[in-house]
């Protein structure tokens, strides 16, 4: 076999390949000229028979052959295989229903406290998950040897950066970029190097809050978060605030939410205290205004923050923390 009947047998291969109507066909025509009997050993023996001179021209066609023939039947294949599909749809078949998703509860959580802060005036701020340890520090008045700057409660990535513990390096970001009045909600990831349990993971969701003008006052904190409070969790809920210290806020508070499931006669959900721990807040420290070039004898103003987990665990009565992240659509489904 010559280099010319080699180049005809593989046309002849490739067209009747092409032209098989249905599988069984196509995998005759496969056995006829590539399978272990079949024309390819014709190509094979020719090269092994032919002269030294000819065998790199005939080795050449003996790969070509088998290389398009079989590239015709994986082609071949992949038509009569779609052919088929489209041929046993039944067009008059009604449709299949697929249930429409839900938002995720702790998503439901951010997007509704942005609605309520946004009827106080709050605009939505946003900042990198991987900070400097100046935005989550140092301009928070947060000391070199506080318990929070230690790598075993934070991940740093090297001596500068960390992924932020919390999203009050926004509130710096926003007011070195601006001037007072700011007034800004800033919801988002934070990260911190807790085992997890059912109240605790190394990734969780916070919404901090900051309001910054002349003469604000603990008043308007606290009037602010009494109507975040009533809106998010019932007309009825009740406030408080327990002093506390924050490096960032003086005077700081923490401040808690009466029980909307008992109304404060104490239950299971508030530990039989009326009472709900929902987090911090105060009035910002003036080295925080210095850090960001604000005159603290002009302006004051307020921060706060805000566990959307925990917000969500209390509101929707998830009592572990990690179902919030199983991916579980019959639990995610119910909300």
């Amino acid at each position: 076999m010559n280099n010319a009947e080699i180049q005809e047998l593989q046309a002849a291969a490739i067209q009747e390949v092409g032209a098989a109507p249905d599988a069984a066909s196509l995998e005759s025509a496969r056995v006829k000229y590539l399978g272990r009997n079949g024309r390819v050993q014709d190509v094979l023996l020719a090269l092994r028979q032919a002269p030294v001179e000819q065998k790199r021209e005939l080795g050449r066609l003996a790969n070509e052959f088998k290389t398009s023939v079989q590239a015709a039947v994986d082609a071949r294949k992949d038509a009569l295989q779609a052919s088929a599909s489209v041929a046993s749809f039944d067009v008059t078949l009604p449709g299949r229903w697929h249930g429409l998703g839900t938002r995720h509860p702790v998503t439901q959580i951010i997007d509704r406290a942005v609605e309520i802060f946004g009827q106080l005036g709050f605009t939505v701020a946003d900042g990198p998950d991987i900070e400097t340890t100046f935005h989550n520090f140092d301009a928070l008045n947060t000391p070199a040897n506080h318990p929070s700057r230690d790598p075993k409660d934070t991940f740093y990535l090297d001596d500068t950066h960390l992924l932020r513990t919390h999203t009050s390096p926004v509130q710096i970001r926003v007011m070195q970029s601006r001037k007072p009045p700011v007034r800004i909600i800033a919801p988002g990831r934070c990260y911190r190097r807790d085992t997890t349990d059912a109240t605790h993971s190394a990734n969780f969701h916070q919404v901090e809050g900051l309001y910054v003008d002349r003469k604000v006052s603990l008043a308007d904190l606290k009037g602010d978060l009494t109507y975040f409070a009533r809106q998010m969790m019932g007309p009825d809920v009740k406030i408080r605030f327990r002093p506390h210290f924050f490096p960032f806020t003086e005077p700081s508070v923490e401040y808690d939410f009466s029980c909307h499931v008992c109304h404060g006669a104490g239950c299971r959900v508030c530990k039989h205290s009326g009472w709900i721990e929902i987090s911090g807040a105060g009035m910002v420290d003036p080295h925080v205004f210095k850090a960001v070039g604000y005159d603290s004898s002009e302006v004051t103003g307020y921060a706060f923050g805000m566990g959307v987990e925990r917000i969500a665990m209390i509101l929707l009565g998830v009592p572990d923390i990690r179902m919030l992240y199983d991916n579980d659509v019959r639990f995610l489904g119910q909300f």
